[in-house]
């Protein structure tokens, strides 16, 4: 006997999202900082370009969430991963931050903290006001895009959470994907949600939003269309088969040659999920960064994806009709579904960062190099 768990083989069923964004998931913000000047060149850390072009991002959840993590590239920047482990005692976080800057992006931070700390949100410590906000964070590395001594700070994060919204559903060069590459072609920021609408986690929202900076492939060369694109998708999106011409320039561009790239990420739901459900979530969004990027995981990549649960979604009548199973199975239905969605809504926000990028410093983007894919 199955215990009432879902079956294998048996998909979700999944629909877009209202504004397709990580805002459809109830109770988070985002907000963004980014710098970028005219005048941008890339360069390297002994020849520096010139301009400025970086940015971070964050996510906040109010009230705070459940949450927790999982790292995959070879060479991570992150802060506080340790602390989201599912043994270790915190179980919510007030806040993600994803920066470019590399190591040093990792300021901002600090600065989210303070927003926080004098808005009265964190841990609290008996006396009134002594709080701990819990940010955890992870960066990206786009130094060499314009001035490398340019990087976001704890003014940056101040600003970022400050100006955090529920309706600002920004993608693109903006923010932490400020000076993103991915591959040969201009990185972003992008985001992506679906709404359950079968099983036991029906009604349950899914979104992701991810920054694009990675080493591998963001495009298929022999089709010109992203990594993650099917046929349906594509449909979906108006988008259609490259000229031969597009796709001889696009075989014909240099990778970045850095040495450290990186995608990050946040995937949330609003299913009622513990801190060790949390973690598989962000498991099962890498596979949708797999499917996005390739090569994925990398030892040049720091690949991290976050996972928030913040419970706002009321499943109770699903776990109602479902009697049979155990007491200690009672999320597993739920989480199962969730956990299928997430690699998708992670795959499509990739495939978004891709789309939605503008230039920067001269690198071209997916629309610059294949526009016959745009010509419907």
């Amino acid at each position: 006997m199955d215990a009432g768990l879902p079956r294998a083989g048996a998909p979700t069923v999944i629909v877009p999202g209202p504004t397709d964004s990580l805002l459809d998931v109830a109770g988070l913000k985002v907000g963004h900082w980014q710098r970028l000047d005219s005048e941008v060149t890339v360069g390297t850390h002994e020849v520096p370009g010139t301009g400025a072009a970086t940015g971070c991002t964050v996510v906040l959840a109010d009230p705070s969430a459940v949450a927790s993590v999982d790292v995959r590239g070879g060479g991570p920047g992150t802060r506080e991963t340790d602390l989201l482990e599912p043994g270790h005692s915190v179980q919510r976080v007030d806040a993600i931050l994803l920066t470019g800057g590399s190591a040093y992006g990792l300021a901002a931070a600090d600065g989210v903290m303070s927003y926080l700390e004098k808005s009265g949100k964190g841990i609290p410590m008996g006396a009134p006001g002594a709080v701990v906000p819990i940010v955890p964070g992870a960066v990206i590395f786009d130094l060499p895009v314009g001035q490398w001594s340019v990087r976001p700070t704890a003014d940056s994060g101040w600003t970022a959470a400050a100006t955090a919204s529920s309706n600002d559903s920004a993608r693109g060069s903006v923010g932490a994907g400020t000076a993103a590459r991915a591959g040969a072609l201009k990185g972003g920021l992008g985001s992506a949600s679906v709404r359950i609408t079968d099983g036991p986690a029906a009604g349950v929202t899914v979104a992701a939003l991810m920054v694009a900076n990675p080493v591998g492939s963001v495009f298929d060369s022999a089709t010109g269309l992203p990594w993650g694109l099917d046929a349906a998708r594509a449909e979906e999106l108006g988008l259609s088969s490259p000229s031969q011409s597009d796709l001889a320039a696009a075989r014909a561009l240099v990778d970045k040659g850095t040495v450290l790239n990186t995608t990050i990420g946040v995937v949330a739901t609003d299913a009622p999920l513990s801190k060790a459900a949390c973690r598989r979530v962000a498991v099962a969004g890498h596979d949708g960064l797999g499917r996005a990027v390739r090569p994925a995981h990398s030892p040049l990549d720091g690949d991290t994806i976050f996972a928030l649960s913040t419970g706002t979604a009321d499943v109770s009548e699903a776990l109602r009709d479902r009697p049979s199973i155990p007491a200690f199975a009672t999320e597993l239905p739920i989480l199962a579904g969730v956990c299928e969605a997430a690699a998708v809504v992670v795959e499509r926000a990739i495939v978004d960062a891709i789309l939605s990028a503008t230039p920067v410093a001269g690198i071209p983007t997916y629309r610059d190099v294949f526009p016959s894919v745009f010509g419907r």
